[in-house]
């Protein structure tokens, strides 16, 4: 897999050294997987991807994320609030254009989280939805051996990128299954203040180095690309 930014770096007065950032559904990523296409990560637009965002979260398996039952003005607004602060990020990831994983990345020393645990230089907060298998059935792969590996060869696209952080609620056993098989590694259940309310979350971490490591068995890169 052969990946690389594709905008340049957000110019205001306190850039982000670990989030890619661009106008609302900017492309700011690209990875072209070897026998599966093109994966694509974009900002979320809370207007324009508003249909795809309000079906994905009013699953029923979408709970754990807070956002069903919300109209779709009050999750559009949601969204806008997201993309205004300089330390969190959404965005829709495409795979040959089909919308497949809602990402959201964030400075945790920025986020409730922060009072959970001790925040390192260069930890980044990962949160993920898939919402759809994209071609994979086409492309005879299954959906996670691409979707997987692409969001940690996403969320490392900066260098400053070291670590990456995980805290799914710890009723959300897919999600936890999930991040363990992403390669992050357990490092017990926490307890914080989150913006639905109290949250009990396992905290899980996954280094640079063990997702270059997946990154490249699974999809044949021989490493994160640098910076364009």
């Amino acid at each position: 897999m052969t990946s690389e930014p594709t905008t340049d770096h957000p110019t205001d007065a306190t850039p982000s050294d670990r989030l890619l950032s661009g106008a609302r559904g900017a492309e700011v990523w690209r990875a072209d997987v070897p026998g599966a296409g093109t994966v694509t990560a974009h900002v979320l637009d809370p207007v324009a991807d508003l249909d795809v965002l309000h079906e994905w979260v009013n699953r029923p398996h979408a709970g754990f994320w807070g956002l069903a039952g919300l109209s779709r003005e009050d999750l559009s607004d949601t969204y806008a609030f997201v993309d205004s602060l300089p330390t969190h990020d959404a965005y829709l990831v495409r795979w040959d254009g089909e919308p497949v994983v809602l990402v959201q990345l964030y400075h945790p020393e920025d986020d409730p989280v922060s009072t959970a645990y001790d925040v390192q230089p260069g930890d980044l907060g990962l949160h993920f939805f898939k919402g759809g298998d994209g071609p994979a059935e086409r492309h005879g792969v299954a959906p996670w051996a691409v979707i997987g590996p692409a969001v940690l060869a996403f969320a490392f696209a900066r260098p400053a990128t070291r670590r990456l952080v995980g805290e799914p609620d710890t009723r959300n056993r897919s999600a936890v299954t999930r991040m363990a098989a992403f390669g992050f590694e357990a490092a017990g259940t926490v307890r914080f203040e989150s913006p639905q309310g109290p949250k009990e979350a396992v905290l899980a971490f996954c280094a640079r180095e063990r997702a270059e490591e997946l990154v490249a068995a699974a999809l044949g890169t021989g490493g994160f690309a640098a910076e364009g």
